[in-house]
């Protein structure tokens, strides 16, 4: 174990914070180290907006379903896979750019989320909380518009920053023993029924009782009905033909 370790570990999502404000120069720092993440053929294909409007701050809050927290955290970043930067920079040396790849999405997605959480793991040794916000999906075009995000462009996720308010409970992970398989994929329901039965008391503990559920019960919003069907067609509009 080593500090690194202890604070990859220790990573918990923070949705109050207080109002002191992140100093600019901080924020360039943490957004610097995120651009050291890793990154497909040193393509770097994603773009940050940081969001200063209160207004747009409020807007996004409701674009992505009523969370508050966008708009009272000090900072907030959309994080946005960007192939505009690299296939126009290609272009501009004669190349004859082929756009809309399936493959060049999933690589600007990777190498956005790659650059994101290099600059969570950041912020959180300063002392900050930061919160992922995947909502931001539930309206693309409409938070497309918002920031004027050209075609190649869309919004992956955003993120919350600033000083926390509140210190939560570490939610448990599934074992180890539940992920890490040796030479081939086997699965072992065994390790998951285990895990729920941790969830379930944890989830006990978090609300004094009030809620009864476990890990598998929790994903039945995400499965048993199509999630997000918009983002198909939003992402072929984006100029992200799939092919």
């Amino acid at each position: 174990m080593n500090p690194t370790i202890e604070l990859l570990k220790s990573h918990r999502s923070v949705r109050k914070f207080t109002e002191q404000k992140i100093p600019h120069e901080l924020l360039l720092e943490l957004v610097r180290a995120g651009q050291a993440a890793a990154t497909s053929s040193h393509v770097q294909a994603y773009s940050v907006i940081h969001v200063t409007d209160p207004a747009n701050r409020e807007a996004i809050a409701e674009l992505a379903g009523g969370q508050g927290y966008v708009a009272s955290a000090s900072d907030f970043l959309v994080f946005c896979a960007d192939m505009k930067r690299p296939t126009e920079a290609s272009e501009r040396t004669g190349a004859n750019v082929v756009r809309g790849m399936t493959e060049q999405m999933l690589v600007a997605s990777v190498d956005t989320a790659l650059m994101a959480q290099n600059v969570a793991v950041a912020a959180e040794s300063e002392g900050l909380g930061i919160c992922y916000i995947g909502g931001i999906r539930n309206n693309p075009q409409a938070i497309s518009d918002l920031l004027h995000l050209p075609e190649h462009v869309f919004p992956v996720f955003g993120m919350c920053l600033g000083y926390p308010a509140q210190t939560p409970d570490l939610k448990p992970r599934l074992p180890v023993e539940a992920i890490l398989k040796t030479d081939r994929y086997d699965a072992d329901n065994k390790q998951v029924a285990a895990f729920d039965d941790t969830m379930q008391q944890y989830y006990r503990q978090r609300s004094g009782g009030n809620k009864e559920s476990d890990w598998s019960r929790n994903l039945t919003p995400l499965f048993d009905t199509k999630l997000r069907p918009h983002m198909r067609d939003f992402l072929i509009e984006r100029g992200f033909e799939m092919k």
